[in-house]
């Protein structure tokens, strides 16, 4: 019974471009959500009890990470012959997983949860998002 299970899975070609199945969807969730807040104005940072400057940061971060995911993975893709770009999609890829991560663990700051637990299981969304990013930043490319 082994042995025909071995054979199956072998059998079974492998995807490589699997991470843009995660790479995509997190991606323009990000750009979306930081696009939203343009015009950054005053009024919608004091609406979320926030100085200007962390809403200021807030939207350009969340549009650059999702940007740098989308390039840091066609830089990934070693289209251009030039050798260092690989490592450079690399290291856009896995900044802007940090940049994810620190973006949802201030959002889920924000919204002051009772506990950890809460945020476990009903904020399953940011959970997600964290998760996806903290992905990205520990493996960049190499996925």
């Amino acid at each position: 019974m082994q042995l025909s299970l071995k054979s199956i899975t072998t059998i079974i070609p492998e995807f490589c471009l699997s991470h843009w199945l995660l790479r995509m969807p997190l991606a323009i969730v990000f750009i979306q959500q930081g696009l939203s807040k343009f015009p950054v104005t005053l009024d919608d940072a004091e609406a979320f009890d926030l100085p200007y400057i962390v809403w200021w940061v807030v939207a350009y971060g969340e549009t650059g990470a999702g940007i740098g995911l989308l390039v840091g993975g066609f830089f990934a893709a070693k289209l251009i012959s030039i050798s260092f770009i690989p490592e450079f999609g690399d290291m856009i890829t896995r900044f802007s997983g940090i940049t994810i991560c620190s973006i949802t663990t201030g959002i889920i700051w924000v919204s002051q949860p009772e506990s950890l637990l809460d945020v476990i299981l009903y904020d399953n969304l940011h959970v997600f998002l964290w998760v996806c990013g903290l992905y990205f930043a520990l493996r960049g490319n190499r996925t």
